[in-house]
């Protein structure tokens, strides 16, 4: 039930309706709380989709990151390079290099420095010179 709600709540982001999206993520999002492990590959998911819509919203926190209970898991990280996109398409770019700093840094823990995630996150970093 809970992905299906999750599901929903995709369904809504796609098409526009960013409120009613939101509701659905929280209540995936408290129901895996519920039932699985806040580090959940499920619940990591949840958690970058309504981060992704709060950047959407123009309501991007770094709260649920420096949160997280396993900083340096993949979702983790890659939810830290995509605050780095969202930066960068804003103009920001300090704050675009320190966000795909740091996941640049749990991405060589994490994963190896030739793994295609870390290298994208290189690439990205170098584009912002």
């Amino acid at each position: 039930i809970l992905g299906a709600i999750h599901g929903l709540g995709l369904l809504y982001a796609d098409q526009g309706k960013l409120g009613e999206a939101e509701k659905m993520y929280q209540q995936a999002l408290k129901g895996y709380k519920k039932t699985l492990r806040p580090d959940h590959t499920s619940t990591l998911i949840t958690v970058n989709n309504l981060g992704l819509l709060y950047a959407d919203q123009g309501k991007l926190t770094l709260e649920g990151y420096k949160k997280a209970p396993k900083r340096d898991h993949t979702s983790t990280l890659n939810t830290v390079h995509n605050l780095g996109n969202l930066y960068a398409s804003q103009g920001k770019l300090d704050e675009a290099e320190k966000m795909y700093q740091q996941a640049l840094e749990g991405k060589k823990k994490a994963l190896r420095r030739e793994h295609t995630s870390t290298l994208d996150t290189v690439n990205n970093l170098g584009n912002l010179y």
